[in-house]
């Protein structure tokens, strides 16, 4: 029977902490994924003082995840849809989330573009 091996856990400081955190941000992660990517490297973001979207704010590397989501919905759903013109169900689709960005970059405060 094969038994599962535990991940050992790393204690970093808080300034290595912080750089593993925004070369992780560097490379394009939302701060959802670099809590992800953390815990499988064995890191605790819980043991450690600062959040990660606090640490993300302010070296201005924040990007809401939520609005990050939404948008790469809609680029697939686009793309469908140039490919797809009959595919009525995608235009509409395309539309619905395309309202959500709106209302989310409302709510964020962003420009509306």
């Amino acid at each position: 029977m094969a038994t599962k091996k535990k991940a050992e856990t790393k204690k970093l400081t808080e300034k290595e902490y912080e750089k593993k955190v925004l070369e992780l941000a560097d490379s394009g992660l939302t701060s959802e994924k670099i809590g992800e990517a953390l815990r499988r490297e064995g890191i605790h973001p819980k043991e450690h003082n600062k959040k990660i979207s606090k640490i993300l704010k302010e070296n201005d590397k924040y990007e809401s995840p939520d609005l990050k989501n939404v948008q790469n919905k809609l680029e697939r759903i686009q793309t469908h849809y140039q490919k797809n013109k009959q595919d009525k169900r995608a235009k509409r689709e395309k539309d619905r989330i395309f309202s959500h960005v709106r209302k989310l970059k409302k709510y964020l405060g962003m420009p509306l573009k």
